[in-house]
């Protein structure tokens, strides 16, 4: 994509109110999002949730899912510490979650580093997920189905590389795809919108991407019937929370603990004046 195609058409006024529109709506509802999610991530997803005013239940057993899935306002699967003790409450809980209608998102972490991978997110994407957020790699593998170069659950690709492997993804699997990266893509196969907010240094802090998932099923579950605003709306809110706290931060670990602080504290002033969200099509 041309470089004059990546700054897209802004749209000022009507981003940043929709963004804080969503995030009002968290913070007033509450929303219930159950998480099947990796070890690695439970705890900073959990507490991004929580500072976002939504509540997260991390729930991952079969036993609980035909009686708690269908309660919950949203569903979050990550597949970060995927084994196949688990895949069947995976696929379980986004069954119950559609015959519940409430949306659920998909986090298809290194979805091209093994074939047992792959074909796990593949059967997933079959079970009609509302949202689809990876990085470029792991976009690319689902849309092609195929291995990738793999980095583990590091892209090999920047997230403009993938904007066509997206579109194709939601085109043929009727979910909105996002793609994380310097420039968040977010499309439902026809439009496609970019969020450019957030710091280079919140991909050295693990379970980023897997956070900001969470926070997406928070802002569809408020307003499910349009997925698409509410997934870049999510993306764009939490980069600026990193941004507010990259300028308290030192490192990581400070950049961690501001980043959970900001999105706590953020308010309609700073949403409106620092979310930076643009249309390429």
């Amino acid at each position: 994509m041309e470089e004059d195609k990546l700054r897209g058409k802004a749209e000022p006024s009507g981003w940043p109110a929709k963004a804080w529109s969503l995030l009002s709506a968290t913070r007033s509802e509450s929303p219930l999002i159950q998480c099947i999610t990796n070890f690695v991530s439970m705890d900073l997803m959990a507490n991004t949730l929580l500072s976002a005013g939504a509540s997260p239940a991390m729930i991952h057993s079969a036993d609980e899912i035909p009686d708690f899935t269908p309660h919950a306002r949203a569903l979050c699967i990550n597949v970060g510490t995927l084994s196949a003790d688990w895949l069947p409450a995976m696929k379980l809980a986004a069954q119950f979650a559609c015959q519940s209608g409430k949306p659920w998102v998909l986090d298809p972490v290194a979805a091209g580093a093994s074939s047992f991978r792959l074909k796990a997110c593949l059967e997933l994407v079959e079970l009609k997920p509302t949202v689809i957020r990876g990085n470029a790699s792991e976009v690319i593998a689902l849309s092609n189905a195929t291995l990738g170069t793999s980095k583990g659950v590091d892209s090999s690709h920047e997230s403009t590389d993938a904007v066509e492997a997206a579109k194709s993804l939601a085109q043929a699997s009727g979910a909105i795809v996002a793609v994380s990266g310097a420039v968040d893509i977010v499309t439902d196969g026809e439009r496609v919108v970019g969020a450019h907010n957030g710091v280079p240094m919140m991909q050295r802090i693990t379970a980023t991407g897997c956070s900001v998932t969470a926070l997406i099923a928070a802002f569809v579950a408020v307003d499910p019937l349009h997925a698409l605003e509410a997934t870049v709306s999510a993306l764009s809110i939490f980069g600026v929370a990193g941004e507010m706290g990259m300028n308290l931060a030192k490192g990581p670990a400070s950049l961690r603990m501001h980043l959970i602080d900001s999105l706590y504290g953020l308010d309609d002033a700073v949403v409106h004046s620092r979310v930076s969200i643009t249309s390429f099509s």
